[in-house]
């Protein structure tokens, strides 16, 4: 119900930010709202959202989608976790990294983690980013060990630890959720599994692999 009323909460405020603000005019730093909204209620009624002279620079500006708009002034959270959903195709691969085939992935089609030299797809590093982040001020660590792994290397990794299916510690090369930048192994000491468990779900993460849990994966449900 929290989070109902928050969304609720924010659509009014976009709702009325899109109502108050004229295409082409920034208001001015330092300038109270009430007096902005006056200098621009009367233009505001009748202007166009996508008003071609629009100003570089201004909320409104030439050719904007509403879903820019959207995301100009929605905060991260499960607005993004959503739009991260509708991105994953009938086998739960990404679209967008789907052709390049599993462990094949190039480093520019993915992010970095912030530190490490690990990376992700996308919207996965942005959330995991965002859960360390958020754990570090809580008092809690959360370290990456390993993010992307490429097909050569879970080759390798199944030679040396043997295959999880027959009681070893490494998928089948070619179907590792580390081969779609979607898996991450991380460093947790008690106080920082409890941490994860408790919270991790909210930033798209979930543990399902048994015997390993340092294992999350993105999943975020639409």
């Amino acid at each position: 119900m929290e989070a109902m009323a928050a969304i609720g909460q924010r659509v009014g405020q976009i709702s009325a930010l899109i109502a108050s603000v004229t295409p082409g005019v920034t208001p001015s730093r330092g300038t109270p709202y009430a007096t902005n909204l006056a200098a621009t209620s009367a233009s505001a009624a009748t202007a166009s959202v996508f008003a071609p002279e629009a100003t570089p620079g201004s909320l409104f500006t030439a050719g904007a989608s509403f879903a820019n708009i959207l995301a100009s002034v929605t905060p991260p959270g499960q607005t993004d976790l959503a739009a991260a959903a509708a991105e994953f195709n009938a086998q739960g691969v990404p679209r967008s990294l789907a052709n390049y085939g599993n462990g094949k992935i190039p480093a520019d089609a993915l992010a970095p983690l912030n530190g490490s030299n690990e990376r992700l797809w996308a919207p996965a590093a942005k959330s995991l980013n965002a859960l360390m982040a958020d754990a570090k001020a809580a008092g809690v660590s959360i370290s990456v060990t390993d993010g992307y792994r490429e097909y050569e290397s879970q080759v390798k990794l199944a030679q040396e630890l043997g295959l999880y299916s027959q009681g070893g510690r490494a998928a089948q090369p070619g179907t590792s959720e580390h081969g779609w930048a979607l898996a991450v192994d991380v460093k947790l000491n008690p106080t920082a599994q409890a941490w994860m468990r408790q919270n991790a779900k909210e930033y798209g993460f979930v543990e399902n692999v048994p015997r390993e849990p340092w294992h999350w994966e993105f999943a975020p449900q639409g």
